[in-house]
């Protein structure tokens, strides 16, 4: 996916000198709109000028940004590309002057008819992970901000891209057994804690909405590695899971506060270590932003193996597609 050539091609015809484009609207529903997370920290850290807003759809449809214009590049992802909230949010944006890019897994969405620019990404085991959303949102807007602004760390952040195909086969090998593991000692949980920081912190939330409790049935919780001392830790005990995703990176020294902690007063921990995964083989001036794209792949072997061995199918539901709401 040459997402340069894209945002380019999309600058040039959207946008002017007079009329440049000064905000980025990051828009989904649950699993799409974790994939933009990534992409959202980027900006709000990198960009000086250029801002960054994230917003579920259904919000964003009824109490869209003022800021909403033809100076805008809004980003609606939706897997099966026919999620209403997702339409209606490209829709308003197009209504508004707004740019639009429209991501999908599907060539019939209609998500289509509403798009200014689309992709139409890969999934599935044989597919790259740099051809899945959160790579494509993240590799978007690293391009608008290159084009728009100049990004110092721009080729640093190409070449990452490059590898991080590798190093995630390689971490994926890595923790085979530890998995299993994992989902034998956790079979019989009901409540997760799920903490990270930084770029990751999105992807603590979607394995708690999405992995745990749509896919899974279980309660979960995510919470940010910084604000664990500041009211969550009250309920750390030697009964209640903990899985704590440490980023590599700046934010890292939160995460390791949170390990440390848990290590004299807590028993059922999980700790997934990029670091100690490899993702430190990544320029550090952009490794922050590969850490919930590793943990992304590898948090999808935890799940896999917890769902085999509980006996419930990741795709098991009860209310979604199946009823009205």
């Amino acid at each position: 996916m040459n997402t340069t050539t894209l945002i380019t091609d999309l600058l040039h015809s959207h946008f002017s000198a007079t009329l440049p484009l000064k905000h980025i609207v990051l828009v989904a529903c649950g699993g799409s709109l974790v994939d933009m997370y990534p992409a959202h920290y980027f900006l709000n850290r990198e960009a000086r000028e250029l801002r960054s807003y994230m917003m579920t759809a259904n919000e964003f449809v009824c109490a869209p940004p003022r800021t909403l214009g033809p100076q805008t590049l809004t980003i609606v992802c939706s897997h099966g590309g026919n999620t209403p909230e997702s339409v209606a949010a490209a829709q308003l944006a197009q209504q508004n002057g707004s740019a639009t890019i429209c991501l999908t897994h599907n060539s019939d969405a209609s998500l289509l008819q509403a798009a200014t620019r689309h992709i139409l990404y890969e999934w599935g085991d044989t597919s790259q992970v740099v051809n899945n959303p959160m790579a494509i949102i993240l590799s978007l807007c690293v391009n608008a901000l290159n084009h728009t602004e100049g990004y110092a760390s721009n080729s640093a952040f190409h070449h990452g891209m490059s590898m991080i195909d590798a190093l995630i086969s390689r971490a994926r090998q890595k923790i085979t057994a530890r998995v299993e593991d994992f989902a034998r000692r956790f079979a019989d949980e009901s409540l997760f804690y799920v903490l990270s920081s930084g770029a990751s912190y999105g992807h603590a939330y979607g394995f708690a909405i999405c992995s745990l409790m749509e896919m899974q049935w279980l309660n979960a919780a995510s919470i940010h590695s910084g604000e664990y001392f500041h009211g969550p830790f009250e309920v750390t005990d030697h009964s209640t899971p903990w899985i704590v995703l440490v980023n590599e990176g700046l934010t890292r020294p939160l995460d390791e506060r949170v390990v440390r902690f848990l290590a004299h007063h807590a028993e059922k921990t999980e700790i997934v270590d990029a670091r100690e995964l490899g993702l430190g083989a990544i320029d550090a001036s952009v490794v922050d932003y590969f850490n919930p794209i590793l943990f992304y792949s590898v948090m999808c072997d935890y799940r896999a193996s917890l769902a085999t061995i509980r006996q419930h199918p990741l795709e098991t539901r009860r209310y979604m597609g199946k009823i009205e709401y």
